[in-house]
């Protein structure tokens, strides 16, 4: 099986590149940040993985996705080599994305106006302070299976 799961945060805005076949393709390519479990010294260490996307997911990327979002991806690895023009073997590791979604809230994000995730937290009637619902203690009376 190879399946990778990872959250991160975008170090460049994505990249979208047409294929030049009969039928134009879209491929996008976005690095992604993720860091480590632990700190040494106060330091936060982070792996760098190059990420593609292909299709609706390329188009999807380019069009939402932008430098320092976080996002969270599905795919599987894909290992390629070559040999460059000094004749040396050249490996590289990549993510091919299966399924990418956005993982903070858009207030969240730098500038923070409007958007999904801006009642979570907040203090509404019939919310908590913590984003969820208040419920009522004496519930069994309104349920339909007592």
């Amino acid at each position: 099986m190879n399946k990778v799961i990872l959250m991160g945060r975008l170090t460049r805005d994505p990249e979208i590149r047409y294929s030049q076949s009969a039928e134009s393709m879209a491929v996008t390519k976005y690095s992604l940040a993720v860091n480590r479990r632990g700190q040494k010294n106060g330091e936060t260490k982070a792996d760098f993985f190059n990420c593609t996307a292909f299709k609706n997911d390329a188009e999807f990327a380019q069009k939402y996705f932008s430098k320092g979002q976080q996002v969270l991806v599905t795919g599987r690895l894909e290992q390629d080599n070559y040999t460059n023009k000094n004749g040396e073997k050249v490996y590289s590791v990549q993510i091919i994305i299966e399924s990418q979604e956005f993982a903070d809230s858009k207030k969240s994000d730098a500038g923070g106006s409007g958007g999904y995730g801006d009642s979570i937290g907040t203090s509404t009637p019939g919310k908590a302070g913590d984003g969820f619902m208040s419920i009522p203690d004496p519930m069994e009376d309104e349920l339909p299976f007592n």
